[in-house]
């Protein structure tokens, strides 16, 4: 299978903070009062309760996949270990809106010096592919990179193994996904037909892996793929049926924990169900996944930052501005014609599919359908050149080539 990435990543990254953490939060708030110890000598109280209160201000969570399966021999053999999944997760200083940040596994950026884990630092290096990173430096280089790409502040990250997805998505009672068309990649092992399937365990990490059965074959179009699964996911776990099943809130917050090595800033309780405190009232169309806009470089498949869409994506992050695609969804997806707001657009949405340009090396994938959720009317509206969609757009994964 080579070095596919865990799209797992994404899963159990983006579920843990972003919405699992609003299942905690739930559970924070229908808890009921601790009781306080007394120390037998002072009759002062052994643990101050400070209570649970959300985080101050705007916050970034750095999450990072990566491909090395962890030792299971299920996923094969890997040599170096790549963050093929890189995520950033911004949250506003209002805590009502959430931009989720996909970076191109194969986009150049230039690499700070990062510490090495046996001591020292790396040399600095001026354009490498992003996933390199975690191989050169471990977590704490793929965060210095992002906040050197981003100019944003990263006091959070978490790193993700492939298990994750498997767990996570078990926990849930499996995750709805729709397909334009059926899908069947030997590479992965994924075959499903037309339509909506309810996937978990192998099936949902086949899914996140796949690139040769979605959009053009490209990475671009299995970061569109992966949002059908991420937007369906964050819908599953915000429903009643799962915030209101104290077992499955269990679950899901065990197979987070547990498939995550997480930066000493969040390995505490505390932090976590600030957070959880934090993100818990955040609106669906509020919660905005976006591809890191790129252009192609060379024969290769290496991808460089697209300026225009670059400039206006990270200018809005960095006033902690909300964003609205107006962009397509992606390559690798398409608007769910049972969901669409008007028949105008479902049409809208068979024609984008239907008339999905094929991808040349100077510019990056442009097919899919525009995103057709409503968000603050205070949003900054991003170039076309920024795909993506809400958590509240329900899309389809496109098959390879369709």
């Amino acid at each position: 299978m080579g070095k596919i990435i865990a799209g797992i990543a994404v899963v159990a990254g983006v579920s843990a903070f972003s919405l699992t953490t609003m299942a905690v939060g739930d559970v924070v708030h229908s808890t009921k009062p601790a009781v306080v110890l007394v120390d037998p000598t002072t009759h002062k109280e052994v643990t101050q309760q400070q209570g649970i209160e959300a985080l101050q201000g705007s916050f970034n969570v750095l999450l990072a996949g990566s491909d090395s399966g962890d030792g299971n021999k299920a996923y094969g053999e890997r040599g170096e270990n790549l963050n093929d999944v890189t995520m950033l997760m911004h949250v506003s200083a209002d805590h009502q809106h959430v931009t989720v940040v996909s970076f191109p596994r194969d986009m150049l950026v230039p690499i700070p010096s990062c510490p090495n884990p046996k001591g020292g630092y790396y040399s600095a290096m001026s354009a490498q592919k992003i996933n390199v990173t975690l191989s050169y430096g471990g977590l704490a280089c793929t965060a210095l990179t992002v906040e050197k790409l981003t100019g944003l502040s990263i006091p959070y990250a978490a790193l993700i193994q492939f298990d994750g997805v498997v767990d996570m998505s078990n926990a849930v009672g499996g995750v709805p996904v729709c397909l334009s068309g059926p899908i069947k990649d030997p590479y992965t092992g994924l075959d499903l037909p037309a339509g909506t399937s309810t996937i978990k365990g192998q099936q949902a990490l086949a899914f996140l892996r796949t690139r040769h059965g979605v959009g053009d074959g490209s990475d671009l179009g299995r970061i569109s793929n992966q949002q059908v699964f991420l937007s369906s996911l964050v819908r599953t776990i915000k429903s009643a049926d799962t915030l209101g099943n104290p077992l499955k809130v269990y679950s899901l917050a065990k197979a987070a924990a547990s498939n995550m090595q997480l930066s000493t800033s969040l390995s505490n309780v505390q932090t976590m169900a600030s957070m959880a405190v934090a993100l818990k009232g955040a609106d669906l169309a509020n919660v905005v996944f976006v591809q890191f806009p790129t252009n192609y470089v060379d024969g290769g498949g290496a991808v460089a930052p697209d300026e225009a869409g670059e400039q206006a994506l990270l200018t809005a992050l960095q006033h902690d501005e909300p964003v609205q695609v107006t962009g397509t969804t992606g390559i690798g997806s398409v608007q769910d014609p049972s969901h669409a707001t008007s028949a105008s657009a479902a049409t809208g949405a068979a024609t984008d599919a239907a008339s999905a340009p094929t991808p040349t090396p100077s510019t990056a994938p442009t097919a899919g359908s525009t995103p057709s959720a409503s968000p603050s009317s205070s949003a900054v509206a991003l170039p076309s050149e920024v795909h993506g969609q809400s958590a509240d757009d329900y899309t389809c994964s496109r098959p390879y080539g369709k």
